[in-house]
């Protein structure tokens, strides 16, 4: 059984990637092993968590593992092809088909801030511009220690240091593997200070906020 939902995964990823490669950018759903280390620092006490691109449900299942309860969860899939599946595997979790940009005006918790993101986003293949509206939206939901689990394909963290630096963040990476298609490694973005975006800036300065700043200069000191 395990192995036929693999199976069936891996197909409904990859007709994913061809219909939009830009959109989903990997040929398959990453593997156990690279889900381990996404979400190897997170425990049950940090829910409420949301997932942003959770696709197949790969990062979710180990969140499950890891004690999480599905109730803490909140899916954010912009796919529609995944959404089904997603509701099905998960009926007690959030699951919301949105994009991830409009995090901010999504008021998806009050009161309750969230204990970590993690993120299955393709951002290698994001505008700095929307880079900066995620994960400044992130951050107004996260609680002090909090931090944002993002993977990459890539050589360096996916998030250009420029808008590091604005958003007063820093990224380490805690790990790879090569045992995923293909090798990934993973960062956890967290706060140097206090961020000074709330989700009410960024809902209502959209034509002049601060996230268009930090993208033009992310853009001039070329990511």
């Amino acid at each position: 059984m395990i192995a036929k939902t693999a199976c069936s995964d891996f197909l409904h990823f990859f007709r994913s990637w061809v219909s939009n490669p830009l959109r989903v950018a990997a040929i398959a759903p990453s593997g156990d092993s690279l889900a381990r280390i996404m979400t190897s620092e997170i425990a049950a006490l940090d829910g409420p968590i949301i997932e942003l691109g959770p696709g197949t449900g790969v990062f979710t299942r180990a969140l499950l593992a890891r004690g999480v309860s599905e109730s803490d969860l909140t899916l954010i899939e912009y796919g529609p092809e995944f959404i089904g599946a997603l509701q099905a595997r998960f009926p007690a979790a959030r699951v919301l088909q949105m994009d991830a940009a409009h995090l901010a005006q999504a008021d998806l918790y009050e009161g309750e801030p969230v204990g970590a993101v993690v993120s299955g986003l393709p951002l290698l293949s994001m505008s700095p511009l929307k880079i900066a509206s995620i994960l400044a939206a992130a951050f107004t939901y996260m609680r002090p220690g909090g931090a944002v689990y993002q993977f990459t394909y890539g050589p360096r963290c996916p998030v250009p240091r420029p808008i590091l630096d604005r958003l007063g963040l820093k990224a380490v990476r805690i790990g790879g593997t090569v045992r995923n298609l293909p090798p990934a490694s993973v960062y956890r973005i967290s706060r140097r200070k206090p961020l000074e975006l709330s989700r009410e800036r960024l809902r209502y300065r959209s034509s002049e906020t601060e996230i268009e700043d930090i993208a033009a200069f992310s853009d001039e000191a070329g990511g």
